[in-house]
Formats: structure tokens, sequence, C-alpha cells
């Protein structure tokens, strides 16, 4: 900044002030780097002295003085050691979330001071470490409740939902104080159905609105009216939302498939999947918004207990389901299932599918799709009805099966090639996934997956000896697969090892004398041994506990041919 800027910034004349202000934010408004302050040391004496000006109850130029600050604050060179705790209780009161009640600020003036809250606390670990004793997560959670009542506008709740997303991302302490303490994980329930209710109004009035004015045009000039009919959502409303399902997020992360939640949370979670059900029949023209709000969905419902998964679907008599198009304004999403509505897997597998087709371009696979397989599987492991849809969608009665099964486009392609990922997370997931659909059957895995495929779940499982998974009891006894004739025709020319059809191959070693045949056998003898010892292959057999057990001599694998022997004269 040069002298002169510096001298009317800190005249404390604030008509001189006003003009340094509004030159400086409109002259850093897009930079991030200000060595040239803090070099200079500039940017503390400016930063203090904007301070200064706010602690003035008659500073008439608040905007301007708290939006220098909210650029200084993307600098954190010296704002560890500068920023005070007086100034950021100033701000939290500027904020309307400080600890004297009532702000009498105006609603910009309060959007700015959240906005400068958010990079402060983002930038300072200092100000992080103040925010476990100040008023700021009570301030907001105050503020949270009193939604209903008082007429806040739209950017005061965006940026409230903005900085408590930071406050409990950043701090795990914060994170349990404002879910244990504050009991945030109701109130924001809460907030998150009462925006989609007020969203709801204003579509109740969009629906009337087009009824009342837009029929008669389009009955008199259809030419006119072209857009599509469909009342959408507008798209600050799932901006509002977006930010609420990410703080739920941050506050149920804890949650675990082994914890069983006490009863009182566990009946917020059954209500908050009930919203997040709803949530999947949200419409906009921006595709982009749709697939955040589905995101963020999903990496919400991975922290779900798998009982509270029940609420996704529910009968197509459901009094909440979607109502039928009378008039065609919205046509309901519905997709019937043995006598329910499962239109939220449905979005969910097509999620799954979505995100394979971007996973294939890039190498943050574990991002993308661990999220979506984990909902998947707690999805189908909550529910018969879910786990016969989804497999109907992943697992459909084999057909072609010329190719393996990690070959083509199609979920269950997609899956088997992740079953042998470097990603060792992501295939363990897919496994999994695939698994259950074949309810935990061995048999069946193979059929779909190939045993070379699914040879790693096995082992880690115990499952190599053929047996049934662990939680096969839980599955009806009734048989799900239904072969069809291409499949039948070449089912005796399956290959299990690969999973598909192989044709008829030449015996290599017919024409050999038994000379030769013995020579190979020992060059191939000579090869294994070699690998053995360079620690490349070790040999094992199948233990008690179906798993790979390493043996320390070739007698130890003859010993278990009869048994083998045995095994397969029963099973043939």
């Amino acid at each position: 900044m040069d002298v002169e800027s510096l001298n009317c910034l800190l005249s404390g004349d604030y008509g001189r002030v006003k003009e340094a202000l509004v030159k400086f934010n409109k002259q850093n408004s897009q930079v991030f780097n200000f060595t040239h302050f803090t070099s200079t040391g500039q940017w503390v004496v400016i930063w203090n002295k904007l301070f200064e000006y706010l602690a003035d109850p008659g500073m008439p130029h608040r905007v301007d003085c708290l939006m220098a600050i909210k650029v200084l604050a993307r600098d954190k060179t010296y704002l560890n050691e500068t920023v005070s705790v007086e100034q950021l209780d100033g701000l939290l009161q500027l904020a309307g979330i400080g600890t004297v009640d009532g702000c009498d600020a105006a609603e910009e003036v309060q959007v700015e001071a959240l906005k400068c809250l958010s990079n402060m606390i983002f930038q300072s670990t200092k100000c992080q470490e103040m925010c476990l004793n100040n008023s700021s997560t009570e301030g907001i959670i105050r503020r949270v409740k009193m939604y209903k009542e008082a007429p806040y506008g739209y950017d005061i709740k965006y940026f409230d939902m903005k900085l408590l997303f930071l406050l409990t991302a950043i701090n795990c302490d914060i994170r349990a104080k404002v879910r244990d303490q504050l009991h945030g994980l109701v109130y924001l329930v809460e907030t998150l159905d009462l925006f989609m209710s007020q969203a709801a109004i204003f579509k109740e009035f969009s629906v009337r609105f087009y009824a009342n004015f837009f029929r008669p045009i389009r009955l008199t000039n259809r030419a006119f009216f072209s857009f599509p009919p469909t009342i959408l959502h507008q798209d600050k409303d799932l901006d509002l939302i977006n930010e609420v399902l990410k703080v739920l997020f941050n506050l149920t992360v804890r949650s675990s498939d082994n914890l069983v939640p006490e009863e009182e949370e566990a009946t917020q979670f059954h209500r908050l999947v009930t919203v997040l059900h709803d949530l999947f029949f949200y419409r906009t023209l921006n595709r982009d918004k749709i697939v955040l709000l589905h995101s963020n969905i999903v990496n919400l419902l991975t922290s779900v207990p798998v009982s509270c998964y029940i609420e996704l679907v529910c009968s197509l008599t459901a009094k909440h389901d979607p109502p039928a198009a009378g008039d065609g304004i919205d046509p309901p999403a519905i997709v019937p299932f043995e006598g329910n509505n499962v239109y939220v897997l449905h979005v969910l597998v097509e999620f799954l599918r979505k995100n394979f087709q971007k996973a294939e371009k890039k190498t943050d696979q574990y991002e993308m799709l661990s999220p979506i397989l984990t909902v998947l599987i707690k999805a189908v492991r909550a529910d018969g009805v879910h786990r016969r849809y989804v497999r109907s969608l992943i697992l459909p009665p084999l057909r072609d099966v010329r190719d393996r099964p990690e070959v083509g486009k199609e979920l269950r392609n997609y899956l088997c090639s992740l079953l042998t990922s470097p990603c060792t997370q992501i295939a363990d997931l897919s496994a999994e996934l695939l698994f259950v659909l074949c309810k935990e059957n061995v048999g069946r895995m193979i059929k779909y997956t190939g045993y070379g495929n699914a040879a790693g779940l096995f082992a880690n499982r115990g499952l190599l000896g053929g047996r049934t998974g662990n939680g096969g009891e839980q599955y009806s006894s009734d048989s799900e697969d239904s072969d069809t004739e291409e499949y039948k025709q070449i089912q005796h020319a399956i290959n299990p090892v690969i999973g598909c059809y192989e044709p008829p191959k030449p015996n290599p070693l017919e024409g050999m004398s038994e000379e030769q045949k013995e020579y190979e056998a020992m060059e191939l003898v000579k090869l294994m041994d070699k690998l053995q010892r360079q620690g490349l292959i070790q040999p094992c057999k199948i233990g008690e506990d179906g798993r790979p057990q390493a043996v320390d001599h070739i007698m130890e694998l003859q010993d278990e041919i009869p048994e083998q022997q045995r095994d397969h004269k029963r099973k043939t």
C-alpha cells in the first residue's frame, strides 16, 4: 500500500478512511498472497487499526472495515501472533453470536463478520483453540434454535452453517461439544426439516402460480410455453441444505456399525434418514447441484447405523411418498418393487454407476467410490427387499458369459474389476457388497465373479474350504437364482476359476512320450523350487479355519490329498 493510502486508512477521519477502505478492498478482492504487506510490517498495523475502528460504536463504515479484515485474514503469516481474544469476541458480537444477547447490527454487518470468522478460524490454530472456550458454538446453536420464529435472512443462515462446519471439521473437541453438550444433532435435524419445509412452501406457490397463470397461455400458445412443466427447487435452497448436511456429517462421523446408539440418538438417526429419504426427490435445473446434494447425502449415510436404513424404502401407500401426478405438473419419482417405492435405492445404484465412469479416468478411486460402496453395503444388509432390488440391478441372471466377469461396462463388471484393485480398501468394499448380494454363499460368489477374483475375500474370511459365510443363516432359504437358457447351454464349459466360458483346448501332453512328460514335470518342479527359494511364493494348505496356512515340507501337502478327494466325491 502506498504511503498516501496508508495515511488515509490510519488517519481516524472516517471520511478518508472510507475512501481508503473502498480502494483497498477493490484492489485486493482477488489477492491471496500479502507478502507486500507482511514484509513491510503494514499487515499488523492495518489489522490492529481496523479492529480499533470496529470497537468504536460510532464507526459508520463497518461493512467496509469487515471486508478489509476478511481479505487480510487470507494470509496466516502473522495471524496467530496478532489476533487477540478481544478481537475475536468483538467479531462474534457483530455476527450476532456473542455472549451478549441480541444484536443491533445490520444483516450485512453480521454476514461480513461471519465471513471474517470463517477465514480466521480456517487459517489460525490460535483462533480454533479460542473457539473451545468462547461463545462461537453456543451462539450459532442459539440462533439455529430461533430460525423458525425469527426472520433471519438467507445469507445469515448460510454462513452460520459454513462457520459451524469449519468449527466441527477442524477441531474434534468442538465437534464433541456441539454434539453432546449442545445437542447439535437434534437441532440440526430440525433445521434441515425446517429448510425443506420452507422450500416446499415456495414450490407449492410455484405450482399454483403455474396452474393459474401459465396453464391458459400454454393452451393458447404452445410454442411460447416450451420449457418443461416440472416445478423445480431453487439452487439456493439446495446450497443451504448441503451446508447443513456437511455439518451433520461432522457430528455423526464417530458412529460405527458396532457402536449401538443410545435410544435418544437412535431416534434422531431414524428421523434423519426419513428426512434424507425425502431429499432424494429434490429436483433443479442445475444438475451439478443435485449431484452435490446426493454426494453429501451419501457421505452422511456412511455414518448412519444399519438399523436406520429401513427408512430409505417405504410402501407405495406411505404418506410421505411423492403424490401421484394428477395434472402433469410434477411427475412422481416411483420405482415399484415388491409393493415398495425403491426410488432411493435406484438413485444410489445410479450414483455408483456414474462414479464408476468418473473413477475410470482418475486416481482418486477411494474418495469417489468408498462412500457409495459403504452405503450400498449397509443398505443391502438392512433388509431383504433392499438386497433383492439392488441384486436385480448389479447381479441379474447371467446370460452371455463368454467374457471374463471383470470385462464389460455393466455394474457387475466394474465391481469384479475392483476385486483385484491395488487399493485394498476398495477391493474389500467391492468384495463385501458382491458377497452380501450373493447371500454370503461361496458357490454363488464364484458363479458371478470367478474364483480367481474372489480368492482374496475367501482367504480373508476363512472360506477357502468352500464354507458359507458366517452371516449366511440370516438370509431366506428361497433361491433367487434363475439361470437363463443361454447360461445353461454353456454352463458345462464355464471355467470356475476365471468365471467365464472357456473353449475346448488341445491337450498339451498329447503326443508326448512318458519320458518327455517326466522331463517337463521335473522342469516345472525346478521352476517352482526357484520361486520358493527366492521368496516369491510359499506353499500352503487350507487350515481348519479356512484360511491359507504355510507348510514347511511337501509331505504336508500330500497328507491333504485323501481328504480333498473325499470332499470332491461328496460334492459330486
